[in-house]
C-alpha cells in the first residue's frame, strides 16, 4: 500500500548552500567564542567574563539575524 504524490503536489526545492553562507560561518564563529569567553570565565573564575562570553552569544544571534536581512544568508522562501 504505497501512495504516491503527484509532481506538481511535491514541495519546492530547498537552497543547496546546506548552511554555507557568511551569515552562518558568522554567527557560528561568534557563537563559539561567547562559548570559549564563558568556559574561561568559569575555570577562572571570572564571572565578568563569563557575562561577555553571554553578551557575544546573544550580538552572535543579532549579527546572524542582520546579515540574514541583508541577503547573506539562506533565502526564508
Amino acid at each position: 500500500m504505497s501512495h504516491q504524490i503527484d509532481p506538481e503536489n511535491l514541495p519546492a526545492v530547498a537552497p543547496h548552500n546546506h548552511g554555507r553562507t557568511p551569515a552562518a560561518w558568522a554567527t557560528n564563529g561568534l557563537i563559539v567564542l561567547g562559548a570559549l569567553f564563558a568556559a574561561v570565565g568559569l575555570m577562572i573564575p571570572l564571572f565578568a567574563l563569563v557575562w561577555v562570553g553571554a553578551g557575544v552569544f546573544v550580538a552572535a544571534l543579532a549579527v546572524g539575524a542582520v546579515l540574514r536581512a541583508l541577503g547573506h544568508g539562506q533565502p526564508l522562501r
